[in-house]
């Protein structure tokens, strides 16, 4: 083959011309640090490269972003739960107090005012939020757990409850003692109230998680077969048997279901149902303790510091006509449009992070895990009892002081007295009875207390998990980091000797190509 100088030319320049490309590409991984510049200079590489860098990505939202949130709402969490056990230790103290039996109503009414601030601020801890998120309200982070000012919102409400909700109050019958007093009562006329009038009884009643509802007939209902949508049920108390009656009313309810022991008797204005012993004893004493009983009422008034119903109870809010809201039902397709909501049947509005693959923490704490609504209810009883204690102890006082004023003998003494007797007498019922309610109190108290406890416990197991966790994604991410750097950057070690041997290369190229390219055929000729 005859090679010619523009052969020995072109060639010359082709080479030189490799020599700077390659002196670029060394450049320019010495600039960036990186083996590659565009995927086709080693395709193996970019391929790693690119699943690395998921990973990386991927580990970063876990270790830098998720984590730190979920561990940031469990500290929330936990300082909520932290401050509700020192409220409920506190209502276990004032309790404890009220149990003394020696206390009379004034100081009584201290306490039971004391542990109504307590319960307040309890729910009131139920409202703490992060970032704007409330953190015991499930998927409804945008809803408080209670009202925070008063509304107007028809809800009807349907409560799920078992025979174990039955129990049982005392009532004391007092007869014309309410309000007796110097200025309306005139021994001389007659006994203001016989002892033998005073009669105290034990009340069955199902107490209905709030008051102040609506003067509606409620159904009460047995679940038959929970296993459809709806469940199948049956009348408990036909709508029949129950009657509304007032607390105002005369004579109150407390004395007509004794008079009406076959029936029920519902109280708005303090949300129970009272049953009658005849319809306990035949229909409700026997039913199996796993029996769901379903409770179906109406409340359209609102006060500050109320729960939210949709956060407990399967409830529709018919506000609006035209929008009418469910909450809380299982699927329904048999409505328009259908019911999908989570039903409140075990499954819980669990909120859970990504902290990993195929890795998730819960990090959330539901209202009813902890806020129960029995506290609110109990603080009402007990309120409830120290109005009738405050009525028959005024009545009380005023009889001893006008029986002071006067001597055996006098007329109307032998009445005053009988009358003193009778009040004295419902008096140490009544208090007996308060007595009890703080006695009791204080197991239902510690009660929220184990709950709480409990709930403490489990948020606290989950941020260990989530420590935990959060160490082995950093470490993981240190891992990736180096492979991804071993895949991708380049050894500035070996490119620095690259790139200065590829420049002598072209330095010698130049100098020889030069020499070479002097002469051509014509010198010869």
């Amino acid at each position: 083959m005859r090679m010619t100088n523009k052969i020995m030319q072109n060639n010359s320049l082709h080479n030189i011309n490799n020599n700077k490309i390659l002196q670029d590409k060394l450049n320019t991984q010495m600039s960036t640090g990186k083996k590659l510049t565009r995927p086709s200079d080693d395709p193996v590489v970019a391929i790693r490269a690119l699943r690395l860098r998921s990973d990386v990505s991927q580990i970063v939202q876990f270790y830098e972003k998720n984590a730190p949130d979920g561990e940031a709402w469990m500290k929330v969490t936990g300082d909520a739960l932290n401050t509700t056990t020192d409220v409920i230790n506190g209502m276990i103290e004032q309790a404890t107090r009220g149990a003394n039996k020696d206390m009379g109503y004034e100081d009584l009414d201290i306490i039971v005012t004391q542990l109504r601030e307590l319960k307040e601020e309890f729910y009131a801890t139920g409202n703490v939020d992060f970032a704007g998120r409330y953190v015991f309200t499930g998927f409804r982070t945008d809803t408080p757990l209670t009202y925070t000012e008063e509304a107007v919102q028809d809800f009807q409400i349907t409560e799920k409850l078992t025979p174990e909700a039955i129990d049982t109050i005392n009532y004391t019958t007092i007869g014309n003692l309410d309000g007796l007093s110097d200025v309306n009562y005139d021994p001389t006329a007659g006994i203001g109230e016989d002892q033998n009038n005073i009669k105290n009884a034990d009340i069955y009643r199902i107490r209905l998680s709030y008051d102040q509802i609506k003067d509606t007939v409620p159904t009460v209902q047995q679940v038959t077969d929970p296993t459809t949508i709806p469940p199948t049920t049956a009348d408990l108390i036909p709508a029949g048997n129950i009657t509304v009656v007032s607390s105002t009313a005369d004579p109150n309810p407390y004395e007509l279901i004794q008079q009406q022991p076959g029936n029920a008797i519902l109280i708005p204005e303090t949300g129970e149902l009272l049953v009658g012993t005849d319809l306990y004893e035949n229909t409700l004493k026997n039913l199996p303790v796993d029996t769901q009983m379903r409770i179906t009422y109406e409340k359209d008034d609102w006060k500050v510091g109320d729960m939210r119903p949709q956060h407990y109870f399967e409830c529709t809010d018919k506000t609006d006509p035209a929008k009418v809201i469910n909450y809380n039902f299982a699927k329904d397709n048999t409505v328009d449009p259908p019911l999908e909501y989570i039903s409140m049947d075990g499954v819980k509005q669990i909120i859970e992070y990504d902290v990993g693959y195929n890795q998730k923490v819960r990090i959330n704490t539901t209202a009813d895990e902890v806020f129960t609504l029995n506290m609110d209810r109990n603080i009402d009883d007990m309120e409830k009892a120290m109005s009738e204690l405050q009525t028959i102890d005024f009545t009380r006082n005023e009889l001893s002081t006008m029986l002071k004023n006067m001597k055996e003998g006098d007329p109307g003494y032998d009445n005053l007295k009988a009358t003193y007797e009778a009040a004295d007498k419902a008096y140490t019922y009544v208090r007996e009875n308060v007595q009890k309610m703080f006695e009791g109190l204080i197991s239902k108290v510690q009660s929220n207390l184990d709950t709480t406890s409990v709930a403490i416990t489990d948020n606290g197991t989950r941020a260990s998990r989530l420590d935990l966790i959060t160490n082995r994604l950093m470490t993981l991410k240190t891992t990736f980091e180096t492979l991804q750097s071993t895949n991708e950057d380049i050894d500035i070690t070996e490119a620095t000797i690259k790139l200065t041997s590829a420049s002598y290369t072209y330095q010698s190229a130049l100098m020889a190509t030069g020499k070479i390219l002097q002469n051509s055929l014509m010198n010869y000729i």
